[in-house]
């Protein structure tokens, strides 16, 4: 078993054992206890696999998400834009504690999704693909899992538009939208720039750059906000509307918005060192933490417009992006310090008041997220997404506080 190196005791997060927090403040939830949560998460999953097997289409039911409006556990098929995060949640506890079990649950969830490197149905096969067979090449160095991401990284070109300049995101609503690129597909293009990296062909590296510009270009106000979806004409390339599809507004914040733009931007400079991708990391990062409508506890409501602040519901995987992005721009930016100290405070946010009791939600570790709000759709519950950022936070913090961070 590898030796585990644990984060400073002002988090607590990765202690082993039981801990108490100073007189009159929450507990944070300790790794044990995070791995309590994700034993009964899978047991709940099996019982889900086994008596409600296919989705009302006939698909496998195989990856938790989140927790149905009924109150029951809702597991998705492995094609759902989702289903790479339970895998790669798997693999981070792995990575975290060392322990065999994990890595053999992380092999079972992700060998589920092989068949995923063709499904070029819209943009989310880097979350899917990546988060799972991505993590499992890091953790394992398995050379099998090379070939699954070398396809998985054509399926996602093959929706890339030159005269736009971006990868479309999504094939739906085809009467309102000609090539609708949404702010979320930044965080696919570490699957291209991993491409690049391993065949050497250029072609995955200049079509994730220029998508990066090009959204760089098209996506952000003047505050440094981003729109959530751009609109493009796929014969001009020019913008033909912007819109929301999660947010309040076209014209709002959509906080789980934010966070992307903020981890892709970060990714991207990381990939690329072009200067302006780490200016704009740092630019959302000032919008995000400056912003009169973030709460004091840093984890934001689901959007930084919506009407009924202070009684909006808090987007807890917002947060759990925010955390990880941060630690990650602190590396390369001269405000490093200020944006670790509030990616602690978030994750010290994360780990109590928002953590689940033990036992509760059916065994996610957080609570409170919202998927799509203007849908009433997952509005205040667990989901997968939060879990698999907290945890790479986790890491990202552990590797920052021993010097091995990339």
């Amino acid at each position: 078993m590898r030796k585990v190196l644990l984060l400073p005791v002002v988090l607590l997060i990765l202690m082993l054992s039981s801990c108490s927090s100073p007189k009159g403040q929450p507990e944070v939830i300790t790794l044990k206890q995070i791995g309590q949560q994700l034993e009964l998460l899978d047991e709940n999953t099996i019982k889900v696999q086994a008596e409600e097997p296919l989705t009302a289409r006939g698909e496998k039911r195989v990856v938790p998400r989140t927790i149905n409006k009924d109150g029951s556990l809702a597991v998705v098929p492995a094609g759902d834009w989702t289903s790479g995060f339970y895998p790669g949640v798997l693999w981070y506890m792995y990575e975290l504690t060392g322990e065999e079990e994990w890595k053999d649950k992380a092999i079972k969830y992700t060998a589920i999704l092989e068949e995923q490197m063709y499904n070029g149905s819209n943009h989310d096969v880097g979350f899917r693909m990546f988060c799972s067979y991505g993590n499992a090449l890091r953790l394992t160095g398995d050379e099998s899992h090379i070939p699954v991401l070398e396809q998985s990284a054509k399926t996602l070109i093959a929706r890339y538009y030159e005269n736009v300049g971006c990868i479309r995101s999504w094939d739906f609503n085809q009467e309102r939208w000609q090539c609708p690129v949404i702010i979320d597909n930044m965080m696919n293009l570490e699957l291209l720039f991993w491409a690049f990296e391993q065949t050497g062909d250029q072609v995955y590296y200049d079509i994730a750059f220029a998508h990066a510009l090009t959204t760089l270009n098209n996506h952000f106000r003047p505050d440094n906000s981003s729109v959530h979806v751009v609109d493009y004409d796929t014969i001009t390339g020019d913008v033909r509307q912007k819109n929301t599809h999660q947010g309040y507004a076209d014209g709002s914040s959509w906080a789980r918005g934010q966070a992307w733009g903020l981890y892709g931007y970060t990714m991207t400079y990381r990939l690329t060192d072009h200067i302006n991708f780490l200016k704009q990391a740092e630019k959302i990062a000032g919008f995000l933490l400056e912003h009169p409508n973030m709460p004091d506890d840093l984890v934001p409501y689901w959007d930084f417009d919506a009407p009924g602040i202070p009684d909006e519901p808090r987007d807890v995987s917002a947060a759990a992006i925010m955390a990880s992005a941060l630690y990650e721009l602190c590396s390369y930016s001269e405000n490093g310090a200020y944006y670790k100290e509030k990616a602690d405070k978030i994750m010290e946010s994360l780990g109590t008041t928002y953590a689940s009791a033990p036992g509760e939600n059916y065994g996610f570790i957080l609570g409170h997220s919202v998927g799509a709000k203007p849908f009433e759709s997952e509005v205040d519950v667990p989901m997968n997404y939060a879990d698999y950022y907290f945890l790479e936070a986790i890491s990202r913090k552990e590797k920052l506080d021993n010097n091995s961070y990339y």
